[in-house]
């Protein structure tokens, strides 16, 4: 990527069944992205879906850009935050494309954080039945993870993520630079899932997170872009091995279980990545009670989410938890499908009944040795 004047980086392939596609992760990529997606989706009109903090940033510049590659270019913009992840969001989003003029041969462009890719990927998922769409991961969160795969959805009033669809999109293009317009608090709560991915398959990621936390000074772009990188790389395997979460791809919910529920518990005012390092951590102290993961390994999952001043246990009540995880979409029957990690870099999923899984929510849960704990009223 490094000729025809591009930005210099990471260029990662996903080959899924359904889409085979690139993922580029570049400084400076962001000004390039009509180029690319004219490349890879075609097409004459794009809408461009984005929300009030990410929109008067970038939409700009984008909006440049795809006027350069030859677009017709619109715009829906809908307020900030999760909130926003509803079915009116989504049908106003389909409204928008639609007075816009676009075809299922045109493009919805997502512009910045998850909700944006949620909201516009399922949208695009569902527009004249399926219409392209290019992912701006503009936070480390969808960078690392939510804008690769192609799992859309909005909440329910019953929970998290209840209705969507599978869509992959033609392209994601992520640029490390627009991480520094975003809050302190905002990039390390999307530690969690780079933690979290350390964990799942990466003893060296994980190494590298123990050395220097990724949200302390002095990580240069280089740096941050292999890291980048490297986390859509281990979310590429998964997916291209099973795209449609019915075996391995059910590993990346490690510590979502009981970080879903205590999102939910908290209205969502707890960000997402902090509730999967705090489940991270319950899940590591459980395992280690129930003699599936070694004491040093829990404790050494503990003090890196400390480290990067993310909670590591909560004091929720634990009926809470088990009624919340029975609600929650990865319910299977009366039972639950959990990620127990083994070893760092390695987990298994595990399939328990509910009961087995308040008996794990009680080894997990108010039993931190170190961090803090994350209080909800």
């Amino acid at each position: 990527m490094g000729s025809d004047n591009k930005p210099s980086g990471k260029v990662v392939r996903v080959s899924t069944t359904s889409r085979t596609y690139d993922v580029y992760v570049a400084p400076g990529i962001l000004d390039s992205c009509g180029e690319l997606i004219s490349k890879a989706a075609g097409g004459e009109h794009a809408l461009v879906v984005s929300e009030t903090n990410v929109a008067p940033l970038y939409l700009e510049r984008v909006a440049s850009s795809l006027v350069s590659a030859g677009y017709e270019v619109s715009s829906h913009i809908f307020p900030a935050g999760e909130a926003s992840k509803r079915a009116g969001t989504w049908a106003a989003c389909l409204e928008a494309a639609a007075k816009a003029g676009l075809t299922r041969d045109d493009v919805i462009v997502a512009l910045g954080g998850g909700v944006t890719g949620d909201i516009a990927g399922f949208a695009g998922a569902s527009y004249m039945r399926g219409c392209a769409v290019a992912q701006i991961p503009t936070s480390l969160l969808a960078m690392v993870d939510s804008s690769v795969g192609g799992k859309t959805a909005i909440d329910l009033a019953a929970g998290k993520n209840l209705a969507g669809a599978f869509w992959q999109p033609r392209v994601v293009i992520a640029d490390p630079r627009c991480l520094s317009t975003i809050g302190h608090d905002l990039f390390t709560d999307s530690c969690g899932e780079v933690i979290k991915h350390g964990v799942l398959a990466d003893p060296n990621l994980f190494e590298s997170l123990e050395t220097k936390p990724l949200n302390a000074p002095g990580y240069d772009e280089a740096m941050l872009t292999d890291i980048i990188a490297r986390n859509v790389e281990i979310k590429r395997n998964v997916v291209d091995a099973d795209e449609r979460e019915r075996g391995l791809r059910q590993t990346l919910n490690l510590g979502h279980t009981i970080g879903h529920a205590v999102e939910a518990a908290s209205d969502f005012t707890l960000g997402h990545g902090t509730c999967v390092a705090l489940g991270l951590c319950a899940i590591a102290r459980a395992a280690a009670a129930m003699g599936e993961l070694a004491k040093q390994d829990s404790e050494r999952v503990e003090r890196v989410v400390a480290a990067h001043g993310l909670p590591t246990d909560t004091d929720l009540d634990h009926e809470t938890v088990v009624r919340l995880a029975h609600s929650d979409k990865k319910r299977h029957g009366d039972g639950v499908n959990v990620v127990l990690p083994r070893a760092i870099g390695s987990v298994e999923v595990r399939r328990m009944s509910m009961g087995e899984f308040a008996e794990l929510v009680d080894a997990g849960c108010g039993t931190a040795t170190c961090g803090t704990t994350a209080h909800l009223a």
